[in-house]
């Protein structure tokens, strides 16, 4: 038994860990029946895609909490990060809960059934993606784990939180940008904010152990991250034709795309690859609104204050007799 000492001279855990909690929200906190307006404008392809993007993140944070966060967090023996990878893991399931609650208000429990049960879980670029991220983080699973094997687990866990996310989206912040299903559109944004400081974290970890290796085990880690990174990308090139094709948004969905997995080398302390094409000013501005932006040390969230109590307005409230 160790204790956590949270006394000892401050280093960069604490200050993501006064970050996580500044950040902390439910679902619950947003009105989503203010959506079903739109919901019900939207096309039958347009509804498809938006539904379909969900259903794919909500797998991969169910990972990310169950697996990912976790996994990692077993091998930090500073318990200061450890505690800060636990409060991110818990996060995740939040995401994952938020997803649903975004179903419950606008769908069937039969479609959402299906999403979740049957086509996510047989869609086979979510597959491939949860498997190989997946293979990293399970490698882990043992009492004791070399410098090497915590290393890419940290890879993966920033490849798919700052860079495999950002597909699924682009959709939500490119209609809320547009004022259409506004209210899911911010509970994307709060879930945008999280898993932005949580990339910088982990790649932090990760940019340590690397500095543990020798020249030759970095030589190592640089090869299979490169190839690591071709695979993910052709297999994310294929689900966003998949996904997006029949709305017409495939080629800025991939400049976005592009553009987050050089993101995601930064963290890590990486060369970017990509040298992708301005994207959509639609989306772009949903990467940094009003109050926030999407950036580490942004403020709790797009300028959104959390109420209490609310009661509707209702025309007999202008009654002033």
């Amino acid at each position: 038994m160790k204790p956590t000492n949270w006394n000892k001279e401050e280093n960069y855990s604490i200050v993501f860990w006064n970050q996580n909690i500044a950040q902390m929200w439910v679902d619950t906190e947003f009105p989503i029946s203010d959506d079903i307006r739109d919901w019900n404008e939207l096309k039958d392809s347009e509804r498809e895609v938006y539904k379909k993007v969900l259903a794919g993140l909500t797998g991969l944070d169910t990972m990310q909490g169950g697996e990912g966060m976790p996994l990692i967090a077993m091998h930090e023996a500073d318990g200061r990060k450890k505690a800060v990878m636990s409060f991110m893991g818990m996060m995740e399931q939040i995401h994952t809960k938020s997803y649903s609650t975004i179903f419950t208000t606008l769908i069937t429990s039969e479609d959402t059934d299906y999403l979740l049960e049957t086509w996510a879980p047989g869609q086979r670029n979510l597959v491939y993606k949860a498997q190989r991220i997946g293979d990293y983080y399970r490698a882990l699973l043992k009492p004791a784990a070399s410098v090497y094997e915590r290393y890419m687990a940290c890879v993966a866990s920033v490849l798919l939180e700052s860079y495999l996310f950002y597909s699924g989206f682009y959709y939500p912040l490119y209609l809320a940008g547009q004022g259409k299903m506004t209210a899911s559109g911010e509970v994307i944004r709060k879930i945008l904010i999280d898993e932005s400081i949580h990339g910088v974290f982990i790649g932090y970890i990760a940019q340590e152990l690397r500095a543990q290796m020798t020249e030759q085990e970095r030589e190592r880690v640089a090869e299979e991250t490169d190839i690591l990174l071709a695979d993910l990308h052709a297999n994310e090139t294929e689900y966003t034709r998949e996904i997006y094709g029949d709305i017409g948004l495939v080629d800025d969905v991939l400049r976005f795309v592009e553009y987050n997995a050089n993101k995601a080398l930064m963290n890590l302390g990486l060369e970017t690859v990509f040298t992708p094409a301005p994207f959509s000013a639609i989306v772009q501005n949903g990467l940094s609104t009003g109050t926030t932006n999407h950036d580490f040390f942004s403020k709790k969230g797009d300028g959104y204050v959390m109420a209490l109590n609310i009661e509707k307005m209702t025309d007999d409230d202008f009654i002033f007799a």
